[in-house]
């Protein structure tokens, strides 16, 4: 995974945001670890698994929906429930099984 690290992407208050595969951290190295770059991998792997275009419509979609129900709109995601889920196994997506954000 390609990572550039800027001062302006993403937004202050976020530490990471996944576009297409490339992580764009907002700072240096040190401040990033390996179960953000974990998680970051996860969604990669769902990208890759959907098609890039198809994860961001379903994923705006579904934040959508998630809006107007109870809990966090944003961890509620099935997209981010997986990452959340699993970031710390750093050995989890050698053994992550197809279509996981559904399951």
């Amino acid at each position: 995974m390609k990572i550039i690290y800027n001062n302006i992407i993403p937004f202050k208050g976020f530490l990471a945001i996944n576009f297409f595969g490339i992580l764009f951290v907002r700072g240096t190295e040190r401040d990033i670890n390996d179960i953000v770059l974990n998680h970051e991998r996860i969604h990669t792997a769902q990208m890759k698994e959907l098609g890039y275009i198809l994860f961001y419509i379903i994923y705006l979609l579904e934040w959508i929906v998630r809006l107007f129900k109870k809990g966090n709109a944003y961890r509620n995601i099935s997209f981010e429930r997986e990452a959340y889920k699993h970031e710390r196994d750093l050995n989890y997506l050698s053994t992550r099984p197809k279509w996981a954000m559904w399951q």
